[in-house]
């Protein structure tokens, strides 16, 4: 009664979410249904498989004759054609297969599925209708089917169970793989290996050790030689084997990669082995001990390979050593003192050993004959970070005859396998010494042209000739002259090497000497102190001589700051923009002493590094000087005002500690409640009711011990006297102030407000002291001097500017670094700039300027912890320690 057509129909014609999920199920089931056939032949095959990997795991194969492992192979692949025979009787599951196992497997009465695709075989409009409402009813029964899991029923084709042998076989084979004699599934597709005979009585000890550049630990080679993969190792590592026991020399040999063997190389005995023989046995003991000495084979791995030993091997990888990789770090660039700077990357896989930049000059001559090589520039490579390094070095290279000329420099990087790197080449000039006085130059020119080629030394004569044809007009210092007159004498008797190299080096020094007299002699001893210095420490060198050397460094660096601050003492002052560039000498103190404890912990990488920094620093330190012309009239005029000012702020703090001192014992006369005073008086509706208790005499008890004061024995009438007194000093500095500002006017700068506001305080202040009223006159004067330093502070600032639109920039186009901001080489004002004006960021004190200050402020605020009775006293110890 089933129709033969596949068209949706009963419940599934008018309810198609219910025909999506039958058709769903169905597939399945079909599915289901086709793994219960598969896996039943399935069995078989796997099991030839498991009995071929359990012979191989069990080394089987490696262990029969070669005959003997075909044929066992062939056995394998007839038992495996033969277990895919059942799989022909395979057949995909029809729909009504798959309904009728959905229907037994879910519990349907009543076939609910395959009666949504029947029929009545009577066809009325009734029997329609109720054969409808049937559909209806069983397709809700549809809603939750499951076709479940595969049921194979593999124990109805296996009833003994036979299926457990192969699995429990392949699980042992499998543990027994991972042994030493353990096979592998390859053998049966393989030639036996070779049977070695191994010596039981054979001691093999074999270690590779790396090269100390990699860092790494010698790695120990297992006395049975079970290592599976191959050893990674370092290119160029050391391998050493040691045999003894036994009664023959055991072969040690090298199997290359490519299969060439290479006998490893013995060497001498260190250690044999000890045998006790009375005299007589001694003729026949010899031979016997000889073999029993123990052997040490040695050798570089430098390529891969496999070390084979008394019937064990062991398998090498060799990690090839790259070469260093170094490049420049920006371009190069000379410092401020012609020293040249290189900034570089340098990377390697164990580290960079040595670093330095290679200089060739780009014109050159086959025939000619230089007096000096080529010059050195070491690099400085920090040795805690050598793998991937980033730094920069500065090296003076003014002296060589090179420094002037167009030069190719190179950066080459050298590890500790002797492989080298080097860098794309870069051109420039090689910075030169800047010479400012024209005969110096012209010397130094003459030294350059027979340093570079001997036997230009005629040419280098007649320049020599050629300045002092009139030396009345172009030397005006006879020591020059005849500075001169020797150098052309030496020119012409110089015939050999050495005295030519002496000659050259006393042209040097007298160039030197005409530009900067003393100051370059300080100058190259403070850079041989450094390199000595960078050299012990590149070395290793003990504490003691670290210390010796650091002091040589601190009293090199001491002379040349003497002479440099000598230099800078009447030059003018050139502003620079840049005001970071201060270097004090507490700074270079400070790095120095760094340098040395660093040294002395053990960082000496921490030491060079810091060494290196502080050469940069002294490279780009650079003394002003002094210029001539109509600006030094217009500087001497400044420093005249300036000067002026530095008087008015002495004699104002002078008169304010006077001030203070006067009010003070008024108050205390006043407090002791003296016959003369009255009543009435203002100083007493200033005090508080309970200033005059008993806290006042302890007070004087205390003032008494302090010491006795000139005024101390006047009466409160001659104090108050003296007050008033005081206004005419007072009236007199208002009135300097007002000439000041007059003067400044002229000079075309325009004083500042605070000069306006200091004149008020002033007058404020005086008139204070006409009454007698002491407090109120010290008030006015402490702000009438925080206006004048205000005040000075915006005059500086007009003649720091109005000097920079005057001067402009220094040489080659940049300011002088020993004169920021009108400062000499160490940060201080120098003379030119007059008297501190109480800025505090221009001094940096020093251990006992700062212990002094800290004694102070603690001495104050213990006092005014005692609760001074007095306000005019507490007010005064809240303004010094400025809290108030």
């Amino acid at each position: 009664m089933t129709s033969p057509s596949r068209q949706k129909k009963g419940a599934f014609a008018f309810r198609p979410s219910l025909a999506r999920l039958v058709t769903t199920k169905r597939l399945l089931a079909r599915i289901v249904l086709f793994f219960e056939q598969l896996l039943p032949p399935l069995m078989p095959m796997l099991s030839v498989i498991a009995f071929y990997l359990c012979a191989s795991w069990f080394g089987l194969f490696r262990s029969v004759p070669d005959w003997l492992r075909i044929l066992l192979l062939i056995a394998f692949a007839g038992a495996f054609l033969v277990a895919l025979l059942p799989f022909r009787a395979l057949r995909w599951p029809t729909v009504a297969e798959a309904d009728r196992m959905l229907e037994e497997r879910n519990g349907l009465s009543h076939q609910p599925v395959t009666v949504q695709e029947d029929e009545p075989a009577f066809d009325s409009p009734f029997g329609r209708a109720l054969w409808r409402e049937h559909q209806t009813r069983m397709a809700e029964k549809i809603a939750a089917l499951d076709a479940g899991l595969p049921r194979p029923d593999i124990a109805a084709h296996d009833r003994f169970a036979l299926r457990a042998v192969p699995a429990l076989l392949l699980v042992t084979a499998f543990g027994y793989s991972l042994s030493i004699n353990g096979g592998s599934i390859r053998d049966a597709l393989q030639a036996a290996p070779e049977q070695v005979v191994s010596d039981p009585a054979v001691r093999i000890d074999a270690w590779v050790t790396p090269p100390s550049y990699t860092g790494r630990a010698p790695i120990y080679l297992t006395a049975d030689g079970s290592e599976q993969a191959p050893i990674g190792i370092p290119q160029f590592s050391g391998l050493t084997v040691r045999v003894s026991g036994g009664k023959t020399a055991e072969k040690v040999v090298f199997r290359k990669a490519n299969g060439e063997a290479q006998d490893i190389a013995l060497q001498a005995d260190t250690k044999p082995q000890q045998t006790a023989v009375s005299g007589s046995e001694q003729p026949t003991a010899a031979p016997v001990s000889q073999a029993l000495v123990a052997q040490t084979h040695m050798m570089k791995l430098q390529e891969n390979g496999a070390l084979e030993v008394n019937g064990r091997r062991w398998s090498f990888d060799v990690l090839p050593d790259k070469a260093p990789e170094i490049a420049f770090d920006g371009l190069p660039k000379p410092s401020v003192n012609g020293a040249l700077e290189i900034g570089f990357t340098v990377k390697d896989d164990y580290g960079v050993q040595e670093a330095h930049a290679e200089i060739v000059p780009v014109d050159t001559d086959p025939t000619a004959t230089p007096l000096y090589p080529l010059p050195e520039y070491r690099l400085d490579i920090p040795r805690r970070n050598a793998r991937d390094a980033k730094g920069v070095t500065s090296r003076n290279l003014t002296e060589h005859p090179l420094a002037g000329k167009r030069v190719r420099i190179t950066l080459v990087a050298k590890d500790a396998a002797g492989q080298t790197g080097r860098s794309p080449p870069h051109e420039m000039v090689l910075p030169s010494r800047p010479f400012n006085e024209p005969l110096a130059a012209a010397v130094a020119e003459e030294r350059q042209v027979f340093a570079l080629d001997t036997r230009k030394m005629p040419q280098a004569i007649a320049l020599n000739e050629a300045l002092t044809i009139r030396p009345e007009e172009t030397i005006p210092k006879l020591t020059n002259y005849l500075l001169l007159e020797s150098a052309l004498a030496r020119m012409k008797l110089a015939k050999g090497e050495d005295a030519l190299k002496d000659t050259a080096q006393y042209l040097w020094e007298i160039a030197l000497g005409m530009e900067d007299g003393d100051l370059s002699l300080a100058e190259r001893k403070l850079r041989e102190a450094q390199q000595n210095l960078a050299d012990a420490l590149d070395r290793n060198a003990p504490d003691a001589e670290i210390k010796k050397l650091m002091d040589e460094l601190r009293k090199a660096m001491q002379d040349y700051m003497t002479e440099l601050a000598q230099r800078m003492q009447n030059a003018p002052m050139q502003p620079n923009q840049n005001a970071q560039n201060i270097l004090r000498q507490q700074d270079l103190e400070r790095m120095m002493d760094q340098i040395e404890n660093l040294a002395r912990s053990g960082n000496r990488d921490a030491a060079q590094q810091m060494l290196s920094e502080l050469q940069r620093m002294m490279n780009n330190l650079q003394a002003g000087r002094p210029q001539r012309g109509q600006q030094s009239q217009e500087n001497s005029e400044a420093r005249k005002q300036i000067d002026k000012l530095g008087e008015i702020l002495r004699d104002q703090q002078k008169l304010m500690e006077q001030t203070f001192r006067l009010d003070q014992q008024l108050r205390d006369r006043m407090q002791r409640g003296e016959p003369d005073m009255g009543e009435n008086d203002p100083l007493l509706d200033e005090m508080n009711p309970e200033e005059n208790g008993e806290p006042q005499d302890q007070q004087q008890g205390q003032q008494g011990k302090e010491g006795q004061q000139p005024s101390d024995q006047m009466t409160a009438e001659q104090l108050r006297e003296a007050l008033k007194q005081l206004r005419a000093q007072q009236d007199a500095l208002g009135k300097q102030l007002g000439e000041l500002q007059k003067s400044l006017g002229e000079m075309g700068m325009k004083p500042g407000p605070g000069f306006g506001q200091a004149q008020r305080e002033m007058e404020g202040a005086g008139r204070e002291l006409g009454q007698g009223r002491g407090q109120p006159a010290v008030e006015g004067q402490g702000r009438a001097l925080e206006a004048l330093r205000q005040g000075a502070r915006d005059m500086m600032n007009q003649m720091m500017q109005a000097q920079q639109g005057q001067q402009g920039q220094g040489p080659n186009g940049q300011a002088s670094q020993g004169e920021q901001n009108g400062r000499d080489p160490l940060g201080r004002l120098r003379r030119t700039q007059g008297p501190d004006f109480g800025d505090n960021s221009v001094k940096v004190p020093d251990e006992i300027d700062v212990q002094r200050a800290r004694e102070i402020l603690d001495a104050i605020r213990e006092k005014l912890g005692n609760n001074p009775p007095q306000e005019m006293e507490r007010r005064y110890l809240e303004r010094l320690l400025d809290i108030q």
